[in-house]
């Protein structure tokens, strides 16, 4: 069986070490695998090339396409666990795209690993394969506001939501653009009762200055409202760049 990751390179999947740049483990060395395909479209995606294919019509401000051979590459599941274990580490960050979609290729790679903590990032539309959830000890769960592109009735599932905020191991990270958009997040805490110490805010951007313009006055929002704050620590370190 295989898993379809996402490319560094033509033929090299993106495997890689760094430290994680958002959410609750932010500075923490990582292991990083990030595979293709994604069920949404966010208009400032800064992974495109892992679903805007040739052909793929779904909006992108960028409005850019990527071949496909060129940006995915299809691994057996024991040649990916095989190379989370070749780089050391005891961390294992789960990405894309929507790593979720793979749920159950996803539960046989990590049953090969040894002695890793394992994190998922999802936009929190998909349920974890129940064969996977209990080898997950971190969902980093963000779902997409109206400002993505993505419409509500796909984007923020009720059934889904309710799920996420009775799953313990998961905290949500919402991607901020301007101040308007705190708005929706603190609807979706009220009506989901999501509890604010699992909630953080994350400035949208792809370069260090459009996110430290963002951080100025949304860091202060964060803190007013009692909710958490994440940079994007990578952003600032490597610039927006694969294998990162």
């Amino acid at each position: 069986m295989s898993l379809t990751l996402a490319t560094t390179t033509p033929g090299e999947p993106e495997i890689f070490a760094s430290l994680q740049g958002e959410g609750r483990s932010a500075g923490l060395p990582c292991t990083f695998v990030r595979l293709s395909r994604c069920n949404l479209a966010c208009t400032w995606c800064d992974t495109a090339y892992t679903w805007r294919f040739e052909g793929d019509n779904r909006p992108h401000r960028d409005g850019m396409t990527f071949e496909r051979k060129a940006n995915l590459i299809v691994l057996s599941e024991d040649d990916v666990a095989a190379r989370i274990m070749a780089l050391g580490g005891n961390r294992l960050v789960i990405t894309g795209g929507e790593p979720l979609l793979q749920g159950a290729q996803l539960a046989r790679m990590v049953a090969l690993l040894d002695g890793h903590t394992v994190e998922i990032e999802t936009n929190g539309t998909v349920a974890p394969h129940p064969e996977l959830a209990p080898l997950i000890d971190q969902y980093n769960v963000s779902p997409k506001l109206r400002h993505s592109g993505n419409p509500p009735e796909i984007a923020l599932l009720s059934e889904r939501l309710n799920d996420w905020v009775n799953t313990p191991k998961a905290n949500f990270k919402f991607v901020i653009s301007v101040p308007e958009d705190l708005a929706e997040v603190l609807e979706l805490q009220a009506t989901y009762a999501i509890p604010a110490i699992r909630i953080q805010l994350m400035p949208e951007g792809t370069s260090s200055e459009a996110i430290r313009a963002r951080n100025d006055w949304l860091a202060p929002l964060a803190f007013d409202h009692g909710l958490g704050f994440s940079d994007r620590l990578h952003i600032h370190l490597y610039g927006d760049t694969r294998g990162t």
